[in-house]
């Protein structure tokens, strides 16, 4: 029997306090740029689900720096050619919403299986980079946020 993904994922933005984001080229779509995203597995909550996919994609421990969880969704159709790793007729996935602030520009250690090169950039300029209208989303949100706080 196929185990098929979970339709509910964590997004995570990993940025400096200047706004630096990390952003990740897929390596099963070449030119596909993202923030850290993930299905949650095993019953985990979404929160759970960020923090381990933050240490699979960069080898980052979440815990260690300041982990904010917006209590936020987007809901999006899944690409087709992704549609395979569902279950039969699930079209839709909703993901869940996370910050990671970093002191600095911290080394991140890919996972070679999901990601091929990662870099560190502005954040309006991640938001041009991206592939995805929900990453988009969180990155101008991101921006918001970080006007509100000033």
């Amino acid at each position: 029997m196929k185990n098929y993904k979970t339709p509910i994922s964590a997004l995570v933005l990993i940025h400096t306090p200047d706004l630096q984001v990390l952003i990740m080229e897929r390596a099963d779509k070449v030119g596909f740029w993202q923030s850290v995203t993930g299905s949650i597995e095993n019953n985990e909550t979404p929160l759970q689900a960020a923090i381990r996919e933050v240490f699979e994609e960069t080898g980052l421990d979440a815990m260690k720096y300041d982990l904010q969880d917006w209590h936020a969704s987007n809901v999006y159709e899944i690409y087709p050619h992704w549609r395979n790793r569902y279950a039969p007729g699930v079209v839709e996935n909703k993901e869940h919403l996370f910050s990671l602030e970093l002191p600095s520009q911290l080394p991140i250690k890919l996972s070679d299986s999901e990601h091929v090169r990662y870099e560190w950039v502005d954040w309006r300029e991640a938001a041009k980079r991206v592939f995805s209208w929900t990453n988009v989303d969180a990155l101008k949100r991101l921006g918001q946020r970080h006007q509100l706080a000033l």
